[in-house]
């Protein structure tokens, strides 16, 4: 009679790339769901935005070079989708670097994840956050501003979704800068020097023809104008011919931001 042999026990290699990503991205959802707080103030800047800019700069309807037949809410609202987007992408990054801070990172090493897999989660969660802020921002534009431009409803969807490709496209840059950065005030500080000029210096509030001389020729160099144009051409149906720039440097970025995003994250916490 011959003894049977016990097979070897197999090696569990953990799961595949894709459940990692999904597993991770509901446990950063649930993270911001579970604290309502974080959803009501990260609506509550672009509201105040849209608010100030929308009643302070009405008087530009009547300055030579504004689009005639459109009120200044249509002309602004695009540019606040995409201005809320570069912010919320900036905010990807402080995201990370508190996870970095907090220990989750760390428990995360211990296990047989990989660390692609935490990031692209975090630019997944960020995205469903964004798109969230954005609908309901959009929502309230509706009801309480009188927002309703032109291109209607296939218009509004197409400024939001390239909105939300800049975000994402940026979210990938701020997570790089995370990543080696490593400090959350010092993530902010970069962040919002570099969030402001693009900003201000664009089409985003006024025309390009309205600004100074100077500052016409910072806007006609700006990424965030050519962003803006496309969004805005969308939503009043206007000719559009930016939307494949806009999304060809997103792409770009979020390709850069993903080598040095997992170059700065491999190192040693």
């Amino acid at each position: 009679m011959t003894a049977t042999l016990a097979a070897p026990p197999t090696r569990w290699r953990g799961t595949d790339f894709g459940t990692q990503v999904l597993v991770l991205t509901q446990r950063s959802l649930r993270t911001l769901v579970s604290d309502p707080r974080m959803v009501v103030f990260s609506v509550l800047q672009p509201l105040i935005m849209l608010t100030l800019f929308s009643q302070i700069f009405a008087g530009i309807t009547n300055t030579p070079g504004f689009p005639t037949d459109v009120s200044y809410i249509d002309f602004l609202m695009p540019a606040i989708l995409v201005n809320t987007a570069m912010q919320s992408a900036l905010q990807a990054g402080v995201g990370l670097v508190t996870d970095m801070k907090n220990g989750v990172l760390a428990r995360f090493r211990s296990l047989p994840i990989r660390l692609g897999a935490v990031l692209v989660a975090r630019s997944l969660s960020d995205l469903v956050r964004t798109a969230a802020q954005l609908v309901l921002m959009l929502v309230l534009a509706v009801t309480i501003f009188g927002f309703s431009p032109a291109g209607g409803i296939a218009g509004v969807a197409g400024a939001l979704a390239l909105s939300l490709a800049v975000g994402w496209g940026l979210g990938w840059i701020f997570l790089a800068v995370a990543s080696w950065l490593r400090n959350a005030e010092l993530m902010q500080t970069v962040g919002f020097l570099a969030m402001f000029p693009l900003m201000f210096a664009s089409s985003a509030y006024v025309p390009v023809s309205g600004l100074p001389g100077w500052l016409q020729a910072v806007a006609n160099v700006n990424p965030l104008t050519y962003a803006v144009d496309a969004a805005r051409a969308l939503a009043l149906s206007h000719p559009v011919t930016g939307v494949p720039a806009a999304l060809g440097t997103s792409a770009v970025l979020a390709a850069i931001g993903w080598v040095f995003a997992v170059r700065g994250f491999r190192r040693p916490l």
